[in-house]
């Protein structure tokens, strides 16, 4: 009971659990498909970009299997409490979404091109759930580490609203707000790269079918 009845409200910060100051988990090094580092600093070339779609084990490797993605990991994002564990965002009092973050190459993947492969891959209008997965982990998030990155977000979505809404589905309800004050606290080693370690695992990813348009351009 304690962990079911609070999925559908975000808590205010008086609400969320205390947390801690340190992580009570180690998180491994290296991307088990990929190879390179999963926690930073990266290579002064790179960017960073953080998304949330739903259960974080599918939304992981859809980036992964991207042309350009130096290293993904997945994590806790958006809430109130400090170095959260998995199963106390599962409770729905620690105001996280399950989020990935994609550590990418802009030479050779945009960020735009990031946002299109985001929007397709789950249905953003579902507030607190993806499919059967039901609660405020699981809702669409974008985090931003640049006016650049927040000002082409808006404008995807913006201009994904306009082929959602032609094509019957309601408001995108997908927050999309800077970074910096929204840390993002690294997931349990066991969840890095899930679907690699348990090929057979569950994957709740699933879009709406409904293509994003290519660029940025504000919708009409």
């Amino acid at each position: 009971m304690i962990f079911g009845r609070h999925k559908s409200h975000l808590p205010t910060p008086d609400e969320a659990l205390p947390g801690r100051p340190a992580p009570t988990y180690a998180v491994e090094d290296r991307h088990t498909v990929l190879g390179n580092a999963l926690l930073g600093p990266y290579p002064e070339h790179l960017e960073t970009a953080d998304f949330g779609l739903g259960c974080f084990w599918g939304a992981e490797r859809k980036f992964w299997q991207t042309e350009g993605v130096w290293t993904t990991l997945v994590g806790y994002q958006g809430g109130h409490t400090e170095h959260p564990t998995y199963e106390e965002v599962c409770s729905g009092l620690t105001g996280h979404t399950e989020a990935v973050r994609v550590v990418f190459d802009p030479a050779k993947v945009s960020y735009e091109a990031l946002l299109k492969l985001f929007w397709e891959s789950h249905d953003p209008t579902q507030g607190f759930r993806q499919g059967n997965d039901v609660g405020t982990q699981y809702r669409s998030a974008v985090y931003t580490h640049s006016p650049s990155q927040q000002s082409t977000a808006e404008a995807s979505r913006d201009a994904y609203q306009k082929v959602l809404a032609d094509s019957g589905y309601g408001e995108i309800t997908t927050e999309i707000l800077p970074a910096a004050p929204r840390t993002f606290y690294p997931a349990e080693s066991y969840h890095q790269q899930y679907l690699d370690k348990n090929p057979s695992g569950y994957c709740g990813i699933g879009g709406t079918g409904v293509s994003c348009p290519v660029g940025v351009a504000p919708a009409e």
